[in-house]
């Protein structure tokens, strides 16, 4: 499709290789999307020696190599994720993170999870801005700015910022239940701390000047499975928002993951992240006003009552967690791990193949495992789906999925067509 985007994969030897079907960093647009980062040193291909400040440091040293290969640096990044084997290692990671960011700070998540591959105790990954683009031999914009913003009404940490938006897209720090009045939890339980978290969102966006129902996806982080009914009580409280949102029923993407432990020892953290039509400067208004959010659902997926099987705006497609249920009947497929990977990945195919897209749109995968030794059977199910290894990846070990479930995927997907401006 010449003078359209193009999914762009590379990879670079200063930075580990053959760690799996994927690829370190896939740029499309905007967003370079990086694979989460093992401690592995690239010239050895093992775990690096030491504790957890040896592993974190040589996950952000993976990142920075990856970034510089693509000619960016560690100030274009707008998000990272950490996931950490330990609670106990919470701190000792930030203040690796620290080092690595000593003025600007991306939006971040931390979450402690179940287990990591190759038994590592902690992963990094990162999401980085791309003002070039990637029209072949077509720079888009490349002088587009990073904007970074806190507002008081919402909680403030030297570790991150509250939003970071980059040309049509705001990511959001995940928010824990913060009083931001006396920086604590706040009392009470699930539900008073999912209505917290929700909050602090709102209180964020409209620091911004930008609507809740804005929102394009949405992650849950549990600490414990059994809440998921009442976080889904409070949340249907604050989606839809809108008059217009309620008329359509919108609601975005969303992915549940149940953890082992969350920071400040909370029950339940929420990321978001968030359509941006004003873009950032210097886009021309003509160019960046009334870009529309696109949702779509399929018979041939399972649908929720909860999200949207996926929601489009702008150049990316965000897909909803799926779960190996079988769309005609509601169940979990027979069979062991390979079957239910199988499964997760027909669902997607139908999604993106329902938006008319085709897998080799995909630009990342998150798998969440709730046994990490079943990695290498999910690859070979995976390899029948992407046999090229091109998205970026992570995968990471979780206490508990919905419906017992063993695995557990969601994906973003290029959209080289961008969505259109209302009428």
């Amino acid at each position: 499709m010449t003078g359209y985007n193009a999914v762009s994969a590379r990879n670079t030897e200063r930075a580990p290789q053959g760690t799996g079907p994927y690829s370190q960093t896939v740029a499309f647009s905007h967003y370079n999307n990086i694979s989460a980062q093992l401690p592995i040193d690239p010239a050895s291909g093992a775990v690096v020696a030491g504790g957890i400040t040896a592993q974190a440091e040589q996950c952000f040293k993976n990142i920075k190599a990856i970034v510089e290969s693509i000619n960016h640096k560690l100030t274009d990044i707008v998000r990272i994720s950490l996931f950490v084997k330990h609670s106990s290692d919470i701190d000792a990671v930030h203040a690796v993170h620290a080092r690595f960011f000593p003025d600007y700070v991306p939006a971040l998540t931390t979450v402690v999870v179940g287990a990591l591959p190759l038994d590592a105790l902690v992963q990094v990954e990162a999401l980085v801005s791309h003002g070039e683009g990637t029209i072949p031999n077509a720079p888009q914009a490349g002088d587009l700015v990073k904007v970074a913003k806190n507002t008081e009404r919402a909680p403030l940490s030297p570790l991150s910022t509250q939003s970071v938006a980059f040309s049509h897209y705001n990511n959001l720090s995940a928010q824990l239940p913060i009083d931001p009045a006396t920086g604590k939890l706040v009392a009470g339980g699930i539900k008073e701390q999912t209505r917290q978290c929700l909050k602090n969102i709102k209180a964020i966006l409209e620091g911004i000047d930008v609507p809740f129902d804005d929102i394009v996806r949405i992650t849950v982080f549990v600490k414990n499975l059994s809440d998921l009914d009442a976080v889904n009580g409070v949340y249907t409280t604050f989606f839809p928002d809108s008059a217009i949102a309620r008329t359509v029923g919108y609601l975005p993407a969303r992915t549940n993951v149940a953890v082992s432990a969350l920071p400040l020892d909370a029950l339940v953290q929420i990321e978001a992240v968030v359509s941006h039509g004003d873009g950032t400067p210097p886009q021309a208004v003509e160019d960046r006003h009334g870009i529309v959010i696109k949702a779509n659902n399929t018979d041939n997926a399972p649908k929720s009552t909860l999200s949207t099987q996926t929601v489009a705006f702008s150049h990316y497609n965000h897909l909803s967690a799926q779960l190996p249920l079988d769309p005609k009947t509601g169940k979990l497929v027979a069979g062991g791990v390979k079957e239910q990977a199988g499964q997760c990945l027909k669902n997607i195919k139908a999604i993106v193949e329902s938006i008319g897209h085709a897998l080799d749109d995909v630009v990342k995968v998150n798998i969440f495992l709730k046994n990490i030794e079943d990695a290498a059977a999910v690859d070979e199910a995976y390899a029948s789906y992407f046999p090229g290894g091109v998205p970026a990846r992570r995968t990471v070990g979780v206490a508990a999925l919905p419906e017992g479930a063993l695995v557990q995927i969601d994906a973003v997907v290029s959209n080289a067509e961008g969505t259109p401006p209302s009428a």
